[in-house]
């Protein structure tokens, strides 16, 4: 089958042929409909080698979307022909954050000692979905998607997942007089004004550098869109401050200008992770009641209701699709930010 795979650190990946995987136990393979590409994948392959504990070769590949064909001979075999998308992290299901239905903190999915980073899930240490056909854990991993097109589900994996998380941990600030505050219309930003759209927030302003998104952000529901945060200080300020400020970017230029920007009792949510850094304290002058979170990916069960929102059409991935060959090329365009929305690998095309 052909396979997305990276060969050496701080390389880009290689499509190749490589044999059909093998499964046992729980385990079930998955044909593959649809795979998303993000910015994470870049961060892994860019990475020197010894920083993660990946074996390689391995088939990048965390936003996957297909259909259950076969099972191992303890699998559920129920699920043969269900159409489904895969959550992206493969928690013990026994410590004491997975019993809590927090998989994403599973406490077993934590650096090494050595501080290299262990397999966490599907592309990010196990083989991954940029292939035909993928091997998953067990059910647990699955949430079906019903008639939901394949390439629309496989986003919701991680970028609707992680912007829905962001949200849904702020809902007691989340109304209809929120003034919210997105920064990068990217893969996750756009499924974010969506989100808050359709949880009753009408006051969204959005940021990014590129006017191509724009039209984009706009089309998802928000107000205005400005190229820097110090550009949307005044409309931000005549809505009377932000109560959240969703930060998908993470740059210095972006998280330095956020504490200024919020109403009291007001949030920084930095979800990407480009280098910024914020110092706070209680004596630097920030907002009364000031909070700042860096939320991580998302549960399995906001992964159903991320889901349960696509096929209720409130939810709609903008996504440009690319084939096998076309992958190389489209990491170089996901890297210079050329084209809007979610990069999206469909096998056959």
């Amino acid at each position: 089958m052909l396979a997305v795979q990276l060969t050496a650190w701080g390389e880009s990946p290689v499509v190749r042929e490589i044999p059909e995987p093998a499964f046992t136990g729980k385990q079930l393979l998955i044909k593959v409909g649809a795979a998303g590409l993000c910015r994470s994948d870049l961060g892994v392959m860019d990475s020197p080698a010894g920083r993660f504990d990946y074996p390689l070769p391995l088939t990048l590949g965390h936003e996957v979307a297909g259909v259950v064909i076969d099972a191992g001979p303890e699998g559920d075999r129920s699920l043969i022909g269900e159409s489904v998308v895969v959550h992206g992290i493969w928690p013990c299901q026994a410590c004491r954050n997975c019993r809590r239905g927090r998989q994403n903190y599973c406490l077993e999915l934590v650096p090494r000692q050595d501080g290299r980073l262990s397999p966490m899930g599907n592309g990010l240490g196990h083989h991954g979905g940029l292939a035909e056909l993928m091997v998953v854990p067990s059910a647990d991993v699955l949430v079906p998607t019903g008639a939901l097109p394949a390439e629309q589900a496989a986003p919701l994996a991680d970028a609707g997942l992680t912007a829905y998380h962001a949200i849904r941990l702020h809902n007691d600030l989340i109304d209809s007089d929120t003034v919210a505050v997105v920064v990068g219309i990217g893969g996750l930003g756009h499924l974010a004004v969506q989100i808050l759209r359709a949880l009753g927030v009408r006051r969204i302003v959005a940021v990014d550098t590129r006017e191509q998104a724009h039209a984009l952000a706009i089309e998802s529901g928000a107000q205005g869109c400005h190229l820097t945060l110090e550009g949307a200080a005044r409309d931000i300020a005549t809505l009377g401050g932000a109560d959240l400020i969703f930060d998908f970017v993470g740059a210095p230029p972006t998280i330095g200008p956020a504490p200024g920007l919020l109403a009291p009792g007001g949030r920084i949510v930095v979800v990407g992770s480009a280098g910024g850094r914020l110092t706070v304290g209680k004596d630097l002058g920030f907002p009364s009641g000031w909070q700042v979170g860096a939320p991580f990916w998302g549960t399995t069960d906001d992964l159903r209701n991320v889901v349960a929102m696509a096929q209720a059409g409130t939810l709609h991935a903008e996504v440009t699709r690319f084939g096998f060959s076309e992958v190389p090329d489209a990491y170089r365009q996901l890297r210079s930010g050329s084209f809007a929305g979610r990069g999206v690998l469909v096998p056959g095309l």
